[in-house]
């Protein structure tokens, strides 16, 4: 016997689960674009003043959305190390 409501809260999760995959991956494609760029005019792959920004923002829209601002500033920690590695390979080669 199964449980719809628990299944159209699965489906509903899935749902949100595909469209975070896809907006990641958009995103990472536009960062990638941005890798190549600093790659091409020789720009350092991490700007810690951006990043710190970007942080402040996103915890504020955290906030405002009632997410806990600690949990989105990780999430974006490791989405800009992982930018920063692409970024540095770019360069390296």
């Amino acid at each position: 016997m199964t449980d719809d409501t628990l299944a159209r809260y699965r489906q509903s999760i899935d749902n949100i689960d595909a469209a975070l995959v896809f907006m990641l991956a958009e995103r990472f494609k536009v960062t990638q674009a941005v890798g190549r760029h600093k790659a091409e005019t020789g720009l350092p792959p991490a700007d810690p003043g951006r990043e710190e920004r970007q942080i402040a923002r996103l915890r504020a829209l955290a906030r405002d959305a009632d997410l806990d601002p600690e949990f989105s500033e990780k999430f974006l920690r490791f989405i800009i190390e992982e930018v920063i590695r692409h970024h540095a390979q770019m360069q390296a080669g």
